[in-house]
């Protein structure tokens, strides 16, 4: 039980939220189509694995871990995500980078709301809004994996 309140403090943290979001503000939509799309691909599939259960999302996110931070993943035990994106939100974030990172990671960087879902097979521990990142590289979406060390 402690472990599973350590890994839900953890992520409530990362998805934190905060009254002012840094990046430089665009009218919505302001992504490019393509790079939108294949960010709302991205959520589309994490919650997907999620259905599947932890072991398919542990994979997904391993997958999809932004390269430059790959060994940065992290197991979230049993627990899966739910994490519903509003699109409308979505701009570039041109300044971040991850905490404790030397440097940005390659890519264009989005920042865009959500809503946050942790659950325990079909009960749900938590929910939150916040903001994730996402970066596209290469014609392909990449996120960064909460981390109840971090």
């Amino acid at each position: 039980m402690h472990r599973t309140t350590t890994v839900l403090v953890a992520v409530l943290a990362v998805a934190g939220c905060t009254t002012t979001i840094p990046g430089t503000p665009m009218a919505a939509g302001s992504a490019p189509g393509q790079e939108r799309d294949l960010i709302g691909k991205y959520f589309a599939d994490l919650n997907e694995a999620g259905n599947e259960g932890p072991v398919v999302q542990r994979e997904f996110l391993r997958r999809t871990q932004h390269p430059d931070f790959a060994d940065r993943g992290c197991d979230l035990g049993g627990l899966t995500l739910r994490v519903d994106p509003a699109l409308t939100t979505l701009r570039p974030d041109a300044k971040w980078k991850p905490a404790k990172a030397a440097k940005r990671p390659r890519g264009t960087v989005y920042v865009v709301g959500v809503s946050i879902r942790i659950r325990r097979d079909t009960a749900t521990l938590a929910e939150q809004i916040g903001s994730e990142r996402v970066v596209v590289l290469d014609g392909k979406a990449y996120g960064f994996t909460p981390c109840p060390t971090d």
